[in-house]
């Protein structure tokens, strides 16, 4: 299942994927996900196309400020 909101995108990283979403990790992603050269960011975008990267960009900086406000 691909995450439509982020409330299930968290979801899936954190149960489905066992992956703790510490700070380092998203900011790890972010970097990613902002590099437009990438071939991993261009993967991405040829799969599941660019409406949903920059949702993933989104829901990762969600997360992000969410880990500066704790």
């Amino acid at each position: 299942m691909i995450p439509q909101s982020y409330e299930q995108w968290r979801h899936c990283i954190i149960v489905e994927c066992g992956i703790a979403l510490t700070s380092q990790y998203v900011e790890q992603r972010l970097s990613v996900w902002r590099n437009e050269a990438l071939e991993e960011t261009q993967r991405f975008r040829r799969r599941y196309g660019d409406r949903h990267w920059r949702a993933v960009q989104e829901w990762f900086e969600r997360a992000s400020r969410e880990l500066a406000d704790t």
